[in-house]
């Protein structure tokens, strides 16, 4: 195998495509990077010798396919939405294909015809899921190996800002697609504790949030992913009565996000009418409740949240603007949307700005008739807002598993998501050089 695929050049493809590029240089490999923006491609490429820059519009299914038909390993970097389709053509043309994305039902439903062909299909191969997916394997393994049963295991993933570069009320920017940002947790999540189901509607999830306190770090806000028990037979845990897989924010932050919930604001359903036209100021006030009593439109906003008008909640909604008599200039756009936009603007990582990823696992477990707990906590800071800890995090276990399967390294076809051994074992090793490193603390309850 000699030709790898990378379809996707835009925000977290900047450490896979470096990683993947200077390992084509030591194994005669080539290297195309599509995009639908040419110039994103050029940008990651530049002049390397076994790298091309190339358009591509997913969409037109005849390029798609006869850009994949050349590649031996394709790595999707696409909308979830799009990965079945690419999933078809790697099946029809027999190629590998790598995704950070979470694989969906209709995917494992292909696992006989991958299986069939003899064609690897790796997914959430990224940082969450992906790194927390392999790390947690490491530890639940060693758990057992040692005679010990887990009784909870909670596992929490936030992209931050690193505290350098906090310079907001929110404590937050932007480092992965804004989109998600927006709609992150829409849905109901679900969990186990104390051996019960619990379902949070997306209405109350950032109202039922929890602190997490990680060690060295302190105090965090965590709200519920939205499908914890999806992971229980996967980890090999059928039987746990505690298993919460969840995302870490800076304190304070839930409580707002849940007054642009409880507003509207994440609305993706329908379009404003003439929203190109009208100011942030009037949308607020066609959100404000009838009931509302006098006063300008940020007092009746904070009557209809319960807020006082000068909360820490309403300080950080002003921030953004949303009271402003300034135009939206964003035509048919759903609330969502809307604000979207205003994030992009507010949420902006400037160059010299570092991130930083935190993922915190934390393992009850019995071991010869003592309760014992386990956390694991890793950090990484980026180094500005191009070299993020996001994109390196995201992109370079994709880069380390496609170097693996262009080795011949892999041997499990099928689909699959990175919780074996002969997986993470060579990615977690690796990632470690990149500063992808984990400190554990045990301790009697």
């Amino acid at each position: 195998m000699n030709n790898i695929l990378i379809i996707g050049a835009g925000r977290s493809s900047t450490a896979l495509i470096k990683y993947v590029l200077e390992r084509a240089k030591e194994n005669n490999w080539f290297v195309t990077v599509a995009d639908s923006k040419p110039e994103y491609a050029e940008e990651k490429v530049g002049n390397h010798p076994n790298g091309r820059p190339a358009w591509l519009d997913a969409m037109k299914v005849n390029d798609r396919r006869e850009m994949i038909g050349r590649a031996d390993v394709v790595v999707s970097l696409l909308p979830a939405y799009l990965h079945m389709e690419v999933a078809y053509d790697c099946i029809k043309l027999k190629k590998h294909l790598i995704t950070a994305s979470y694989v969906s039902k209709d995917m494992y439903r292909l696992s006989n015809e991958f299986r069939d062909r003899e064609l690897i299909f790796m997914g959430e191969m990224g940082l969450d899921p992906g790194i927390d997916h392999m790390s947690a394997m490491k530890h639940i393994e060693d758990i057992k190996d040692r005679g010990g049963k887990i009784t909870a295991f909670r596992s929490y993933t936030g992209g931050l800002i690193a505290p350098e570069s906090d310079d907001n009320p929110w404590h937050y920017k932007i480092t992965w697609n804004p989109r998600n940002v927006v709609l992150a947790g829409q849905g109901t999540a679900q969990f186990m504790e104390d051996g019960k189901f619990k379902y949070i509607p997306y209405n109350r999830l950032f109202q039922e949030y929890h602190t997490v306190n990680v060690p060295g770090m302190g105090k965090f806000d965590a709200y519920a992913n939205r499908d914890s028990l999806l992971y229980r037979e996967v980890y090999g845990l059928s039987g746990i009565p505690n298993i919460l897989r969840g995302t870490l924010r800076t304190q304070g932050f839930c409580d707002a996000w849940n007054a642009l919930v409880q507003v509207g604001l994440t609305d993706a359903s329908f379009p404003i009418v003439d929203s190109g036209n009208i100011t942030y100021h009037e949308l607020m006030e066609a959100y404000t409740s009838s009931k509302s009593i006098a006063g300008s439109v940020k007092e009746r906003v904070a009557q209809m949240l319960e807020e006082e008008p000068d909360s820490p909640v309403m300080e950080k909604l002003e921030w953004l603007g949303l009271f402003r008599k300034k135009k939206i200039k964003l035509p048919n756009a759903t609330p969502a949307m809307i604000l979207e936009n205003l994030l992009v603007e507010k949420w902006k990582m400037k160059p010299r700005d570092k991130d930083m990823i935190v993922m915190h696992h934390e393992f009850e477990y019995e071991l010869d008739r003592q309760k014992k707990l386990m956390t694991s906590t890793m950090v990484m800071h980026g180094e500005n807002e191009i070299d993020t800890a996001m994109t390196k995090s995201v992109g370079l276990p994709l880069g380390i598993f496609v170097k693996l399967v262009m080795q011949g390294k892999i041997t499990s076809s099928g689909v699959h998501i990175p919780v074996k051994k002969e997986i993470y074992e060579p990615v977690l090793q690796e990632l470690e050089e990149y500063g992808v490193v984990f400190h554990n603390q045990e301790k009697d309850l």
